[in-house]
């Protein structure tokens, strides 16, 4: 959804009403209504306040500018600081190895370390456990 989003284009609210309509998400072994609507919140959360969590990841990583980022890892970070700030009740520590999870799954070796020291520095800049 959130590629969708970033590079697309598209207007979150549409991305989330038809993304969940593709055969390949047909499937409740594969997210069930709850997974479904968790992910809904967390793409519609980042979408909405973009804005401020651009600046807590450049704070973060040093010398780089949140534009020349790689558009994979820009989103994981977004995604995982979205979490950090808006979903106290997880842990950094899943939201962490989630977003490594994710860029070892869509990304390379140099983008699972650029994202994990980010991620760490933005957690201990937000005293995050």
């Amino acid at each position: 959804m959130l590629y969708q989003w970033e590079v697309g284009r598209l207007p979150m609210a549409d991305i989330v009403q038809t993304f969940w309509l593709h055969d390949e998400h047909a499937d409740p072994a594969i997210l069930d209504t709850d997974g479904r609507a968790f992910a809904d919140t967390l793409a519609a959360g980042v979408a909405e306040k973009v804005a401020t969590l651009d600046p807590v990841i450049v704070d973060a990583a040093d010398n780089w500018r949140i534009e020349r980022m790689n558009v994979l890892d820009r989103l994981i970070l977004r995604l995982a600081v979205y979490e950090f700030v808006h979903e106290p009740a997880t842990p950094a520590r899943v939201i962490i190895n989630e977003a490594l999870e994710l860029a070892r799954t869509f990304s390379d070796a140099d983008s699972v370390r650029f994202v994990n020291g980010v991620l760490d520095a933005v957690r201990r800049r937000l005293a995050r456990e």
